[in-house]
């Protein structure tokens, strides 16, 4: 192992990856070797509390190396990418100002696409107007579709008609700036002014597969529901549901960004009486390898990434070698 004189200069090292794939092991010896520390690029782990489901690094892993951007608002306050970007960009300054190389660890694709090549600069989130909406979806499904095929058909082409969340963010920004959203979409907002060095992570999807499933089976083990039973008590009367606080809603608040996650909202419907465990066990393993393989689609669009194939390798000593070896011929490149 080389990278004898470390020039951080205006590098971020990135490491990526599919959940369950094995970056948060790497990431740690990865940070140790270099002296620095890691940032989260996981729209989950910024939640406090959400630990289990998201499988958030041990306490341990954070005690060894000092991780950013993890439990750093609740899970009833409103986080966008946007925010991410401002935070984060604080924090890789700061890393800089010491002399460290940054590692940005995750898998969620629009928060490394915002920092590598720039987002939609949209209006910020109108909660009472996703209320309504959400409420008129409620009364009469499929309206939300039908309202956004009316106003901006182009949005609606590219949107499935079941996905909710998307047509609702859509309508959000017509009615309050009368543009379509792929007008903001076109106009993306600058990358942040650093090279970035990105290693990726890849498994053979039946490998990948058998350790998700095996993943949910430990969360569900180290307690899971008992974690998702408190986080619900938490957010269902959130300030951010005014409606189902004055109609005495006890429901989880699937509006909320974090009843969203994987695993959350699966074990929520079953503490809500709606499915028996052993069904939500069973979507939760589902929609864990989806998220993968969506996860795969998003990292095939990003240019420059230097993929390392780990099938078959468990000892994460072994990834750590691969991915120094690639570093050692990148990182002090002028």
């Amino acid at each position: 192992m080389t990278i004898a004189t470390l020039q951080p200069m205006n590098k971020v090292i990135i490491l990526l990856g599919p959940t369950g794939v094995g970056k948060t092991g790497a990431s740690i010896l990865l940070a140790k070797a270099l002296d620095t520390e890691i940032i989260s690029s996981d729209s989950m782990q910024i939640y406090r509390g959400m630990d289990i489901g998201t499988a958030k690094p041990s306490e341990e892993q954070r005690i060894s190396v000092k991780h950013h951007m993890i439990d750093i608002i609740s899970p009833s306050e409103p986080y966008s990418v946007g925010r991410y970007i401002e935070d984060v960009t604080l924090v890789i300054d700061e890393l800089h100002r010491k002399g460290k190389i940054p590692i940005v660890v995750g898998g969620t694709g629009l928060y490394i696409k915002a920092m590598t090549r720039g987002i939609f600069s949209g209006p910020s989130a109108d909660w009472k107007l996703r209320e309504e909406l959400a409420s008129l979806e409620e009364g009469q499904g499929g309206a939300l579709y039908s309202y956004l095929q009316e106003l901006d058909p182009e949005a609606a082409a590219k949107i499935m008609p079941a996905d909710t969340r998307r047509i609702i963010r859509a309508l959000e920004v017509y009615l309050k700036t009368k543009k379509g959203i792929s007008e903001f979409q076109q106009k993306l907002t600058t990358p942040l002014p650093h090279e970035f060095i990105k290693i990726g992570l890849k498994r053979e999807r039946k490998e990948l597969y058998r350790t998700l499933e095996e993943r949910v089976d430990k969360m569900i083990d180290s307690g899971l529901v008992e974690e998702v039973r408190k986080l619900t008590s938490l957010v269902s009367n959130s300030k951010l549901s005014p409606r189902r606080v004055a109609e005495g809603d006890q429901t989880p608040n699937f509006e909320l960004s974090c009843m969203q996650a994987i695993g959350y909202k699966e074990i929520a419907m079953y503490l809500n009486g709606e499915m028996p465990l052993e069904e939500a066990i069973r979507l939760i393993k589902r929609s864990t390898k989806r998220y993968a393989k969506r996860q795969f689609t998003w990292f095939r669009k990003e240019d420059d990434i230097h993929w390392i194939d780990i099938a078959g390798i468990q000892d994460v000593s072994k990834i750590f070698k691969r991915a120094w070896k690639i570093l050692d011929g990148l990182i002090n490149k002028t």
